[in-house]
Protein backbone atom coordinates (compact mmCIF):
# COMPACT_ATOMS: atom_id res chain seq x y z
CA UNK A 1 0.00 0.00 0.00
CA UNK A 2 1.42 3.38 -1.00
CA UNK A 3 0.33 7.01 -0.69
CA UNK A 4 -1.86 6.78 -3.80
CA UNK A 5 -3.97 4.12 -2.10
CA UNK A 6 -4.63 6.33 0.90
CA UNK A 7 -5.38 9.28 -1.40
CA UNK A 8 -8.01 7.14 -3.12
CA UNK A 9 -9.43 6.09 0.24
CA UNK A 10 -9.61 9.69 1.46
CA UNK A 11 -11.23 10.79 -1.80
CA UNK A 12 -13.78 7.97 -1.65
CA UNK A 13 -14.76 8.91 1.91
CA UNK A 14 -14.88 12.59 0.97
CA UNK A 15 -17.12 11.87 -2.01
CA UNK A 16 -19.37 9.49 -0.07
CA UNK A 17 -19.83 11.91 2.83
CA UNK A 18 -20.60 14.84 0.50
CA UNK A 19 -23.03 12.75 -1.53
CA UNK A 20 -24.75 11.50 1.64
CA UNK A 21 -25.21 15.06 2.94
CA UNK A 22 -26.89 15.98 -0.36
CA UNK A 23 -28.99 12.82 -0.19
CA UNK A 24 -30.25 13.75 3.30
CA UNK A 25 -30.98 17.34 2.31
CA UNK A 26 -32.74 16.45 -0.95
CA UNK A 27 -33.81 12.83 -0.55
CA UNK A 28 -35.58 13.13 2.79
CA UNK A 29 -38.01 15.88 1.67
CA UNK A 30 -38.71 13.95 -1.55
CA UNK A 31 -39.40 10.76 0.43
CA UNK A 32 -41.74 12.70 2.72
CA UNK A 33 -43.50 14.25 -0.27
CA UNK A 34 -44.03 10.87 -1.93
CA UNK A 35 -45.16 9.25 1.32
CA UNK A 36 -47.57 11.91 2.59
CA UNK A 37 -48.83 13.87 -0.41
CA UNK A 38 -51.01 13.03 -3.39
CA UNK A 39 -50.48 15.01 -6.56
CA UNK A 40 -50.61 14.46 -10.33
CA UNK A 41 -47.56 12.66 -11.63
CA UNK A 42 -46.55 11.33 -8.21
CA UNK A 43 -45.67 7.85 -9.41
CA UNK A 44 -43.99 9.22 -12.53
CA UNK A 45 -41.74 11.29 -10.26
CA UNK A 46 -41.03 8.24 -8.11
CA UNK A 47 -40.11 6.14 -11.14
CA UNK A 48 -37.92 8.88 -12.60
CA UNK A 49 -35.96 9.32 -9.37
CA UNK A 50 -35.50 5.61 -8.74
CA UNK A 51 -34.53 4.61 -12.30
CA UNK A 52 -30.78 4.81 -11.44
CA UNK A 53 -31.41 1.92 -9.05
CA UNK A 54 -32.12 -0.46 -11.95
CA UNK A 55 -30.27 1.16 -14.85
CA UNK A 56 -26.64 0.19 -15.49
CA UNK A 57 -24.40 2.83 -13.87
CA UNK A 58 -22.83 3.60 -17.24
CA UNK A 59 -26.27 4.51 -18.61
CA UNK A 60 -26.84 6.80 -15.65
CA UNK A 61 -23.41 8.30 -16.28
CA UNK A 62 -24.29 8.90 -19.92
CA UNK A 63 -27.44 10.77 -18.92
CA UNK A 64 -25.36 12.88 -16.54
CA UNK A 65 -22.96 13.72 -19.36
CA UNK A 66 -25.93 14.81 -21.51
CA UNK A 67 -27.04 17.06 -18.65
CA UNK A 68 -23.79 18.32 -17.13
CA UNK A 69 -21.23 17.92 -19.90
CA UNK A 70 -19.72 21.07 -21.35
CA UNK A 71 -22.35 20.97 -24.11
CA UNK A 72 -25.11 19.56 -21.88
CA UNK A 73 -28.40 21.35 -21.33
CA UNK A 74 -27.22 22.38 -17.83
CA UNK A 75 -23.46 22.18 -18.22
CA UNK A 76 -23.32 24.62 -21.13
CA UNK A 77 -24.77 27.38 -18.95
CA UNK A 78 -22.35 26.64 -16.14
CA UNK A 79 -19.51 26.94 -18.63
CA UNK A 80 -20.86 30.09 -20.31
CA UNK A 81 -21.74 31.95 -17.11
CA UNK A 82 -19.07 30.70 -14.70
CA UNK A 83 -16.37 29.44 -17.10
CA UNK A 84 -16.45 26.19 -15.12
CA UNK A 85 -17.33 22.60 -15.91
CA UNK A 86 -18.06 19.90 -13.38
CA UNK A 87 -16.64 17.24 -15.68
CA UNK A 88 -13.45 15.43 -14.60
CA UNK A 89 -13.44 16.85 -11.07
CA UNK A 90 -14.18 15.36 -7.67
CA UNK A 91 -17.45 17.31 -7.75
CA UNK A 92 -18.44 15.11 -10.69
CA UNK A 93 -17.76 12.05 -8.54
CA UNK A 94 -20.02 13.50 -5.85
CA UNK A 95 -22.78 14.15 -8.38
CA UNK A 96 -22.52 10.64 -9.82
CA UNK A 97 -22.57 9.03 -6.37
CA UNK A 98 -25.48 11.23 -5.30
CA UNK A 99 -27.62 10.32 -8.31
CA UNK A 100 -26.90 6.59 -8.07
CA UNK A 101 -27.42 6.36 -4.28
CA UNK A 102 -30.43 8.70 -4.00
CA UNK A 103 -33.01 6.00 -4.93
CA UNK A 104 -32.05 3.95 -1.88
CA UNK A 105 -32.88 6.88 0.39
CA UNK A 106 -36.13 7.62 -1.43
CA UNK A 107 -37.39 4.03 -1.43
CA UNK A 108 -36.35 3.22 2.14
CA UNK A 109 -37.44 6.61 3.48
CA UNK A 110 -40.81 6.49 1.74
CA UNK A 111 -41.54 3.01 3.09
CA UNK A 112 -40.55 4.09 6.62
CA UNK A 113 -42.70 7.23 6.51
CA UNK A 114 -45.70 5.40 5.07
CA UNK A 115 -45.50 2.87 7.90
CA UNK A 116 -46.14 5.54 10.57
CA UNK A 117 -49.62 5.15 12.04
CA UNK A 118 -51.86 7.75 10.45
CA UNK A 119 -53.94 7.94 13.63
CA UNK A 120 -50.96 9.33 15.54
CA UNK A 121 -50.46 12.00 12.92
CA UNK A 122 -54.14 12.95 12.98
CA UNK A 123 -54.01 13.11 16.79
CA UNK A 124 -51.16 15.61 16.56
CA UNK A 125 -53.21 17.74 14.17
CA UNK A 126 -56.19 17.73 16.54
CA UNK A 127 -53.90 18.96 19.33
CA UNK A 128 -53.14 22.02 17.26
CA UNK A 129 -49.76 21.08 15.80
CA UNK A 130 -48.97 22.22 12.29
CA UNK A 131 -47.83 19.78 9.63
CA UNK A 132 -44.24 20.98 10.11
CA UNK A 133 -44.39 20.44 13.88
CA UNK A 134 -46.07 17.05 13.41
CA UNK A 135 -43.39 15.96 10.97
CA UNK A 136 -40.58 16.96 13.35
CA UNK A 137 -42.15 15.65 16.57
CA UNK A 138 -44.13 12.61 15.40
CA UNK A 139 -43.54 11.39 11.85
CA UNK A 140 -39.76 11.59 11.57
CA UNK A 141 -39.01 10.22 15.08
CA UNK A 142 -41.29 7.22 14.48
CA UNK A 143 -39.73 6.58 11.07
CA UNK A 144 -36.14 7.17 12.10
CA UNK A 145 -35.11 3.50 12.05
CA UNK A 146 -35.94 3.26 8.36
CA UNK A 147 -34.48 6.68 7.64
CA UNK A 148 -31.16 5.77 9.26
CA UNK A 149 -31.14 2.53 7.26
CA UNK A 150 -31.66 4.56 4.08
CA UNK A 151 -28.82 6.94 4.97
CA UNK A 152 -26.43 4.08 5.74
CA UNK A 153 -27.31 2.20 2.55
CA UNK A 154 -26.92 5.39 0.52
CA UNK A 155 -23.50 6.06 2.03
CA UNK A 156 -22.37 2.50 1.32
CA UNK A 157 -23.62 2.75 -2.26
CA UNK A 158 -21.89 6.11 -2.75
CA UNK A 159 -18.65 4.69 -1.33
CA UNK A 160 -18.64 1.89 -3.89
CA UNK A 161 -19.87 3.83 -6.94
CA UNK A 162 -17.89 3.02 -10.10
CA UNK A 163 -19.63 3.20 -13.47
CA UNK A 164 -21.28 6.62 -13.39
CA UNK A 165 -18.20 8.09 -11.70
CA UNK A 166 -15.94 6.75 -14.44
CA UNK A 167 -18.20 8.27 -17.11
CA UNK A 168 -18.52 11.71 -15.51
CA UNK A 169 -15.34 12.24 -13.47
CA UNK A 170 -12.92 10.02 -15.35
CA UNK A 171 -10.10 8.08 -13.76
CA UNK A 172 -7.41 10.72 -13.26
CA UNK A 173 -4.64 9.61 -10.84
CA UNK A 174 -4.30 11.95 -7.91
CA UNK A 175 -7.50 13.80 -8.81
CA UNK A 176 -10.58 11.64 -9.39
CA UNK A 177 -9.38 8.07 -8.81
CA UNK A 178 -11.66 6.89 -6.02
CA UNK A 179 -11.04 3.47 -4.49
CA UNK A 180 -13.22 1.52 -6.96
CA UNK A 181 -11.55 3.25 -9.92
CA UNK A 182 -8.07 2.73 -8.49
CA UNK A 183 -8.79 -0.95 -7.89
CA UNK A 184 -9.98 -1.32 -11.48
CA UNK A 185 -6.82 0.36 -12.82
CA UNK A 186 -4.51 -1.76 -10.69
CA UNK A 187 -6.28 -4.97 -11.64
CA UNK A 188 -6.23 -4.06 -15.35
CA UNK A 189 -2.50 -3.31 -15.16
CA UNK A 190 -1.78 -6.65 -13.47
CA UNK A 191 -0.81 -5.27 -10.05
CA UNK A 192 -2.85 -7.85 -8.19
CA UNK A 193 -1.03 -7.42 -4.87
CA UNK A 194 -1.78 -3.71 -4.64
CA UNK A 195 -5.33 -4.26 -5.93
CA UNK A 196 -5.95 -6.94 -3.31
CA UNK A 197 -4.68 -4.66 -0.56
CA UNK A 198 -7.02 -1.88 -1.64
CA UNK A 199 -9.94 -4.31 -1.90
CA UNK A 200 -9.33 -5.47 1.66
CA UNK A 201 -8.98 -1.86 2.85
CA UNK A 202 -12.20 -0.70 1.16
CA UNK A 203 -14.10 -3.73 2.41
CA UNK A 204 -12.88 -3.14 5.96
CA UNK A 205 -13.84 0.54 5.89
CA UNK A 206 -17.31 -0.21 4.52
CA UNK A 207 -17.86 -2.97 7.09
CA UNK A 208 -16.69 -0.64 9.89
CA UNK A 209 -19.21 2.04 8.93
CA UNK A 210 -22.02 -0.52 8.73
CA UNK A 211 -21.05 -1.90 12.14
CA UNK A 212 -20.99 1.56 13.72
CA UNK A 213 -24.32 2.41 12.14
CA UNK A 214 -25.87 -0.80 13.47
CA UNK A 215 -24.56 -0.12 16.97
CA UNK A 216 -25.82 3.45 16.82
CA UNK A 217 -29.27 2.25 15.73
CA UNK A 218 -29.46 -0.28 18.54
CA UNK A 219 -28.44 2.37 21.06
CA UNK A 220 -31.25 4.65 19.86
CA UNK A 221 -33.90 1.97 19.78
Amino acid sequence: MDSSAFFSLRLSLQVAFAATVLIIIIGLPIAYLLARKNFPGKEVLDISLTLPLVLPPTVTGYYLILAFGRNGFIGRYLYEWLDWSIMFSWYAAVLASFVVALPLMIKTGRAALESVDRNLINAAYTLGHSEWETALKVTLPLAQRGLIAGIVLSFARALGEFGATLMLAGNIPGKTDTMPLAIYSLSASGDQEQATGMVVLLTSVAALFLYLANRYSRRIF
